[in-house]
């Protein structure tokens, strides 16, 4: 975000036809390169601001989840605006400009049309009755008439997908965790034929299957049945077959929206379209007409529509380019794909099938396993064209980068299937683009990591977060980030920065993999975790972790079973220590909300010991100057008087900070105070691997400070919004949006489960932000 700049008085004038993807990066690049003498306006059907498709699933299963893609705060520039509702029906090239449904009318200097496309639908009987799978609002409607069928029927609804491909499997996998029962229809002999052979495709049902998927292939679907009130019973297949059915959905691919380069009827052709449908583009992303350009799935190039997002980048960068005065062209389609399927790992890239002349296959394949390899060399076996792996996808994330290069070790050392361990550790040409979405060069990475790249103030880049920030790579799709992480790891090691994922000297996995390794084995002592994982006697940084993950596993009593001595000391006494040697003694307060009896006794003990004391910044009250030998008997007091340890010492929940909301202010919107008791009484207790602070205002003014806190929740006038990943100290972070418009129990289920993935994922000492 640049901030806000005043337009010059005659900007040129763009008109992008369209609100998805393509139209989102080509705005976005636009506004990175600048917009002063331009104003930019996005005409998008769509009530939503872009959004990222390559992760419609998510909405299909939680349809509160917030797909938008980049800042919103991005529209926010006076020279860019973004039109919802306004579908773009006519080009009046002549005079240059563009007609709405609404009646509206857009002049332009120049037209990008980002139009994409529509999802195909089935020319037979009963296709009214089935669901597509391609915006927001259909997998909204899959997801209601599921659950609906669900609730009436009173039983796993049968969810039948007919098409075998990417989104057919995608949106299979989505209905499965839906709780219904996923059935595939594809016409074809095998699944995803687009990307796979049929040795892969073969070992890809084998591995779908035994996920509990039902699978028909090789016929294909003549009529959509359904009783006299249009509920659709089941799909009878070509050959005489019915397969129940309580819901269709069609993903059997797309059209390109082409329709504004299509000549009325009595009117001349002007553009050119492809065989196959879409407008026929140059390498500069440009129509036959100058200054009109296509982008993203309805630009047709060398014969070729595709609904990738690496290519709708890249075009949309090109025309941005060009635009600003520079030379880019559009080197071709990038057709790799990768898709973890319900823990089913498949990959495709390249000359997948070997279509090249005199080229080598080098395959493993383990039909009972369902897993297979493929690598496509040239003739010699030395320069990589292309590959396919299911099942054990690890090899790609090292060859793909590094397709149209010579190979640095044997094309079946890259087989890790075949039990030859892991893949040569590959060292990538700066020229190797390792991120394919927002075509990121390794060297730009590297240029990044040691400190004369794009970032502020040239600072070498240590953290996975910081270089995502700044080079764009992992940003998206993010397959590539464990690529990206390797390769931050080793310039690291190279510059003589150690890098070591070692928890401490006496174990060498890291916290995260200690992490599973204790919930898998269900190990429940630090003798037994020490003994099969461990060296020595342990240290007060391994022993404390293993307490944390331990309490986090199981319920049983942190201090009971000899835990008590991998606690740290404020753990043990339930207090924290002082530069004096004293302790400070913090009781729980929910909420900040105390009554005059508990007052009472915090009082009276604070004067029967000579304690002093002080309301803290998490509305609590800490009492300082207690000796070690009067712990017991405070909390003894306190306790009788149905009080317990605030934890102001532990890597755990420390407070739920929180307004008065609208039990007394005039502006309160909901019952903060009710929510933040809620929240502390439920999280109270819970280690993690560093300290969590949590925040609830009542109403967007933000008394309780909540964007800067782990969590945050601030009432709105439609519910509760999620913010995490927030920080005060050293390095403050506003917490980021994660859901908005909860309820109550929606609100609980995304913090439980963004707090789980925290506590499971997360480094020893890492804070969420």
């Amino acid at each position: 975000m640049t901030g806000h700049t005043s337009p010059l008085e005659n900007p040129r004038r763009i008109v992008v036809a369209g609100g998805g993807p393509a139209a989102h990066r080509f705005a976005d690049a636009m506004h990175t390169r600048g917009l002063e003498g331009w104003h930019v306006t996005v005409l998008t059907e769509e009530a939503h601001l872009p959004y990222d498709r390559v992760t419609l699933s998510k909405a299909l299963i939680e349809v509160d989840c917030d797909l938008t893609l980049g800042h919103a705060s991005m529209w926010d520039h006076d020279a860019l605006e973004l039109r919802t509702g306004e579908r773009v029906v006519k080009i009046n090239p002549d005079a240059k400009s563009v007609e709405t449904a609404a009646g509206n009318s857009y002049e332009y200097d120049a037209l990008v049309v980002a139009t994409g496309s529509n999802a195909a639908r089935l020319p037979i009987p009963g296709a009214e009755h089935t669901h597509v799978y391609r915006t927001l609002e259909d997998v909204w409607a899959i997801n209601e008439a599921i659950t609906q069928l669900t609730e009436k029927l009173g039983r796993k609804v049968n969810a039948v997908t007919i098409g075998g491909g990417l989104l057919g499997l995608e949106s299979a996998a989505g209905t499965e965790r839906l709780g219904a029962t996923p059935i595939v229809i594809d016409g074809a002999s095998w699944l995803m034929t687009t990307q796979l052979d049929e040795g892969a495709g073969q070992a890809l049902g084998r591995l779908i299957k035994d996920k509990g998927f039902e699978i028909h292939g090789g016929v294909f679907p003549s009529e959509v049945l359904s009783d006299d009130d249009g509920q659709v019973t089941g799909v009878l297949m070509a050959d005489g077959r019915i397969i129940n059915a309580d819901i269709v959905i069609v993903a059997i691919g797309v059209r390109p929206r082409d329709e504004l380069f299509r000549a009325a009827e009595g009117e001349e052709q002007v553009f050119t379209l492809g065989q196959r449908g879409g407008v026929v583009i140059s390498d500069a992303c440009e129509t036959e007409i100058p200054g009109i350009f296509a982008i993203g799935e309805v630009a047709n190039f060398e014969g070729m529509c595709l609904g990738l997002v690496a290519p709708a980048n890249t075009m949309a960068e090109i025309v941005a380019d060009r635009l600003h005065g520079g030379q880019a062209t559009f080197p071709g389609f990038d057709t790799a794909t990768k898709l973890k399927l319900s823990g089913v790992d498949v990959a495709s890239f390249g000359d997948a099938f070997a279509k090249t002349e005199h080229s080598l296959e080098i395959v493993y394949a383990d039909p009972a396993r369902g897993v297979y390899q493929k690598i496509v060399t040239t003739d010699d076996a030395k320069t990589l064209l292309g590959g396919i792996f299911v099942g054990d996808a690890t090899p790609y994330m090292s060859l793909r980068p590094l397709l149209g290069r010579e190979l640095p070790a044997e094309p079946g050392a890259y087989l890790t299937a075949a039990g030859g361990g892991d893949a040569p550790d590959t060292q990538l040409p700066d020229d190797a683009t390792l991120c394919s979405c927002n075509n990121v060069p390794a060297g730009n990475i590297r240029d990044a990591i040691n400190g004369c790249g794009s970032c502020e103030g040239n600072a070498p880049v240590r953290e996975l977060g910081e270089l995502k920030a700044c080079t764009r790579a992992g940003t998206q799709c993010g397959s590539c980030v464990p690529m990206l992480k390797k390769l931050l790891e080793g310039e690291l090691t190279k510059s003589g920065i150690e890098v070591s994922k070692a928890l401490c000297e006496h174990f060498s996995l890291s916290r995260q993999e200690l992490f599973d390794a204790i919930r898998v084995l269900e190990l429940d002592s630090f003798e037994d975790i020490l003994a099969k994982y461990g060296t020595g006697a342990g240290c007060d940084i391994c022993k404390p972790t293993i307490a944390s993950i331990l309490a986090s596993q199981h319920s049983a009593y942190v201090l009971d079973a000899g835990r008590g001595t991998l606690q740290d000391t404020n753990d043990r006494a339930l207090a924290n220590m002082q530069k004096d040697g004293t302790y400070s003694v913090v009781p729980r307060i929910p909420g900040g909300e105390i009554t005059p009896d508990k007052l009472v006794v915090i009082g009276t003990i604070a004067k029967k010991y000579g304690l002093y004391t002080k309301i803290t910044g998490g509305q609590r009250i800490d009492m300082f100057g207690a000796r070690l030998e009067q712990l017991p008997l405070i909390w003894g007091e306190l306790i009788d008087a149905g009080m317990e340890s605030g934890q102001a010492y532990g890597k755990s929940l420390r407070t739920v900070k929180s307004c008065v909301g609208s039990t007394w202010c005039r502006f309160g919107v909901l019952d903060s105070v009710a929510m933040a008791i809620n929240l502390e009484l439920r999280y109270r207790g819970l280690r993690s691997p560093h300290k969590l602070k949590m925040g609830v205002s009542g109403c967007a003014r933000e008394c309780a400070e909540a964007r800067g806190k782990d969590v945050g929740v601030i009432a709105t006038s439609e519910g509760w919004n999620l913010y995490v990943g927030g920080n005060g100290g050293a390095n403050p972070a506003h917490a980021q949006l994660l859901a908005a418009g909860l309820d109550d129990d929606t609100l609980i289920k995304y913090i439980d489960r963004y707090l789980m993935y925290y506590i499971r994922t997360a480094d020893r000492l890492q804070r969420t932000a």
